[in-house]
């Protein structure tokens, strides 16, 4: 299964690199991936909520999906503009109409039982973590000219953190001994920290040779493979602390020896940000 989905992910890249070629730039394939994940996500999420907290599926679906599509309203205007157009004007237009809604549904069938709060607050949760920090995965797309360096860019945000998994999981299986969290995430160890964030790294210096995405070379991209790195395993924590306060080992069983879907996508949703702002700061 993990072969299939990193098979999925390089069709992704360099699908949309071939078509941007042919003068297609509108990244079907990324479009396809993002709203699969966008429909798929959020009913995981929602589900592990207490069902007197549960938020609206249909809303925070409408919500992530919406954010999602954001990420195509630049090149949409295009067609019809010459003046150029920002998607995080249109999110935070989202963002705010989702919260809005949220209010008029516990307001529309309040009963004077508590939780609506609660509810609304997690209707925020939910949008902003999967539909806001998707759309810095996105946005890397639009960094470049260049569809075979954005394609780059891509996935270092995609295998940097899951090669630090790996790396992770096996150094932590054959040499681990001190527990990093044993409450949160009881099997990660320390020295499978350490084995990830070098498996990381060597991830992107690798990858840095695919394109010229890094100005300074193999030590700008190891330094990238720690950070990005980093971010993911606070992602796969992330999602750890949401699955334990909703008493679950995994988001669900959709996706054969992985979980769920948020099982697969949690370390990229915290490294994407992070990438993004490093690629937007330092790349060519």
């Amino acid at each position: 299964m993990g072969s299939l989905l990193a098979l999925g992910a390089a069709g992704v890249l360099f699908g949309d690199s071939w078509l941007a070629k042919s003068g297609f730039a509108w990244f079907p394939f990324l479009f396809a991936f993002l709203m699969l994940v966008g429909v798929l996500a959020p009913r995981e999420l929602v589900r592990l909520f207490p069902p007197a907290q549960r938020p609206s599926e249909p809303l925070v679906t409408t919500g992530v999906i919406l954010a999602l599509l954001v990420n195509w309203y630049p090149a949409l205007r295009l067609q019809f503009s010459a003046v150029p157009a920002s998607p995080w004007a249109m999110l935070v237009l989202v963002l705010g109409g989702v919260l809005i809604g949220a209010f008029l549904l516990e307001m529309n069938r309040y009963t004077g039982e508590r939780g609506a709060l609660d509810r609304l607050a997690l209707t925020a949760f939910v949008v902003t973590y999967l539909g806001l920090l998707p759309c810095f995965f996105a946005q890397v797309r639009w960094l470049s000219r260049d569809a075979d360096v954005s394609a780059a860019m891509l996935a270092l945000v995609v295998f940097v953190p899951k090669c630090n998994d790996i790396g992770a999981f096996f150094t932590g299986t054959f040499l681990g001994r001190h527990k990093m969290t044993p409450v949160l995430s009881p099997k990660k160890t320390w020295e499978g920290f350490v084995g990830g964030a070098l498996t990381g790294a060597a991830a992107a210096v690798g990858l840095s040779f695919t394109a010229p995405v890094f100005q300074y070379g193999a030590a700008e991209a190891a330094a990238f493979g720690l950070v990005v790195g980093l971010a993911g395993v606070f992602g796969d924590l992330a999602e750890s602390l949401v699955k334990r306060e909703g008493g679950a080992k995994d988001a669900s069983k959709s996706i054969p020896g992985f979980g769920g879907v948020l099982d697969v996508v949690d370390s990229v949703l915290f490294a994407a940000p992070v990438a993004y702002l490093w690629f937007g700061l330092t790349a060519p």
